[in-house]
């Protein structure tokens, strides 16, 4: 299982990274714009390869819906104006991104097949507060599974039966070729490429520009005190900190130090906390 972010977006506004870590599931960026999907072997995917001419995302939707009447003529499926595919008119099945190079373009959707619907939808769910960003935002859809309106409709019968109406569309054999994705032969530079999407620099680096505004309560004898804390981050990387905590709880002198320690660090929980840690050591009577 995987969450995907498309191209220009901001992991901590479209998902649970916390909920992600404890259940060991891998924050992926692609290279295409678009929203963020939950991925597992009940999702399947698509990608059209063509030539930037002929680059048609809506006659590759309408190929997946004739398939899938070609299996189940009682079915509604349609393409909305945004590429999505509906079931029924109302739940989403399929979600579509796209990129357009110099002389080559894809597209590529998913198809919601036998998906688990529970983390899909506590995954991609942002429990952040206080985060202004500018970055793509994904458009929250109500989801269903193929399989749950009909319980013949499995990965593989989906699959074979898009394989051959492609094949009837553009008129070649209907031979299903099965390719090992990191074969150097095959796809020479593959490896080097998969390495690069997966570096923290593209993960959470790419991430456009953004800040927190957010505050929260410690208990502090018998009352609580409220801590307000204003981040910007570029890069994935924290550029400006600024912490209001009363001084009698967190004095002027350790606060500055602390806000100067985070100053060009990762926006990352492990990072920040080695670093609170170290600040600590300096000073171990004051806890």
């Amino acid at each position: 299982p995987s969450v995907v972010i498309g191209r220009h977006q901001n992991p901590w506004q479209e998902c649970n990274l916390n909920l992600m870590r404890e259940e060991g599931i891998k924050l992926a960026r692609r290279r295409s714009g678009g929203g963020t999907v939950y991925h597992d072997m009940g999702n399947i995917n698509l990608t059209f390869f063509t030539t930037k001419k002929k680059y048609n995302r809506m006659e590759n939707l309408k190929l997946v819906v004739r398939a899938l009447n070609a299996i189940q003529p009682q079915l509604d499926v349609q393409a909305t104006k945004r590429c999505d595919l509906l079931l029924d008119g109302q739940f989403k099945i399929s979600g579509t991104a796209s990129k357009i190079g110099r002389t080559t373009a894809y597209h590529h959707c998913t198809l919601l097949c036998s998906t688990n619907r529970t983390f899909l939808s506590s995954l991609l769910k942002s429990p952040y507060q206080g985060i202004k960003s500018n970055a793509t935002a994904s458009i929250p859809s109500v989801v269903k599974n193929l399989l749950e309106k009909d319980p013949t409709l499995t990965c593989e019968v989906l699959m074979n039966a898009i394989a051959a109406e492609y094949a009837a569309y553009h008129q070649i054999d209907n031979h299903i070729n099965l390719i090992n994705p990191t074969d150097e032969t095959l796809f020479p530079g593959i490896n080097n490429k998969a390495k690069e999407l997966q570096t923290w620099e593209w993960i959470y680096g790419k991430t456009p520009k953004f800040s927190i505004n957010t505050s929260f309560n410690v208990l502090y004898g018998q009352s609580y005190l409220e801590i307000k804390i204003v981040i910007d981050i570029k890069n994935g990387r924290i550029e400006i900190c600024n912490i209001e905590a009363p001084d009698h709880w967190l004095p002027l002198e350790i606060c500055d130090k602390l806000k100067a320690g985070f100053i060009g660090s990762k926006f990352c929980p492990i990072e920040t906390t080695m670093l609170t840690s170290i600040l600590h050591k300096t000073c171990p009577k004051d806890d």
